[in-house]
């Protein structure tokens, strides 16, 4: 009988944890999506498709985002790498 290989779920998206992580940021700061869309400049539907994950921001409008949270872009990035590792071994193709 051959092994039968126990089913992982698929890694999250980069868009998925970082819409995650900038959700996290402005409701543990109380912030209105209304109100950081409109001082990163740009609309709250847009804002929201990210914090979401439907929407793959540039790399200008993450730096607009993480300005109008007022928070690092640096550390936010490395919260997001620390959140996405893996919890076990890696294989690594060569």
């Amino acid at each position: 009988m051959a092994d039968i290989l126990p089913f992982h779920q698929p890694e999250p998206l980069w868009r998925e944890l970082l819409g995650s992580a900038l959700r996290s940021t402005r409701e543990d700061q109380g912030g209105r999506l209304i109100d950081i869309a409109e001082r990163a400049g740009i609309s709250p539907q847009y804002l929201s498709e990210i914090e979401r994950g439907r929407k793959e921001p540039s790399s200008e409008m993450i730096a607009a985002v993480t300005g109008a949270l007022g928070i690092d872009l640096a550390d936010l990035l490395i919260d997001i790498a620390n959140t996405a590792r893996p919890a076990g071994p890696v294989l690594l193709a060569a």
